[in-house]
């Protein structure tokens, strides 16, 4: 599975949004293999945040001026919300820019966790609440995907979300894991 990833990310061209007015960001769609299945990482973030609290997201965050490009933002995000080191990532690919409700451009990266599980995980506790480890074949199933309406700058608009237990993956999230699913799903 991992090398039709691999080919779907290689052979895929991400677009990009050219915008000076928005604050730019990245996150990390990781890869992790646990029990002989890909799983993909979630966090659900916790009450203490600015933005988007108790919501299920991928790691990431804002681009900090100290950053050469936005590969570094994803990876050092990960690694200070979830402790996921830089040097056990492999990037694979990128996918589509993306805004957010928040007024963030973000760039999402995909990349696998290369060291083997269990993985020693180190959650920030004032940004995470919660490590979601989620089957990717669970996310693969059609019943697992809902198209959700909302309202956004005055128009309903109508974004995939994504059910996990309890769990509801939507918004920004929901869009770029819909995304990353049906660029691989013809691979598969």
């Amino acid at each position: 599975m991992l090398e039709q990833i691999r080919n779907a990310l290689a052979a895929y061209e991400p677009k990009r949004i050219d915008r000076d007015d928005l604050e730019r960001a990245a996150v990390l769609i990781a890869l992790y293999e646990k029990d002989a299945t890909q799983h993909i990482l979630f966090q659900v973030r916790s009450e203490l945040v600015l933005h988007h609290k108790g919501q299920v997201s991928f790691p990431g965050g804002a681009e900090d001026e100290g950053d050469v490009d936005l590969r570094m933002t994803a990876l050092r995000e990960s690694e200070e919300e979830i402790g996921l080191a830089e040097e056990d990532v492999e990037l694979l690919g990128q996918l589509d820019d993306m805004i957010t409700i928040s007024d963030f451009l973000v760039t999402p990266f995909v990349g696998r966790v290369t060291r083997a599980a269990p993985y020693p995980f180190a959650l920030s506790g004032f940004e995470v609440a919660e490590l979601l480890e989620v089957p990717l074949p669970h996310l693969l199933e059609p019943a697992t995907m809902n198209m959700q309406e909302l309202e956004w700058r005055g128009n309903r608009v109508r974004t995939p979300s994504f059910t996990y237990g309890e769990h509801l993956i939507w918004g920004a999230t929901g869009r770029m894991l819909h995304q990353f699913l049906e660029l691989i799903r013809a691979e598969l």
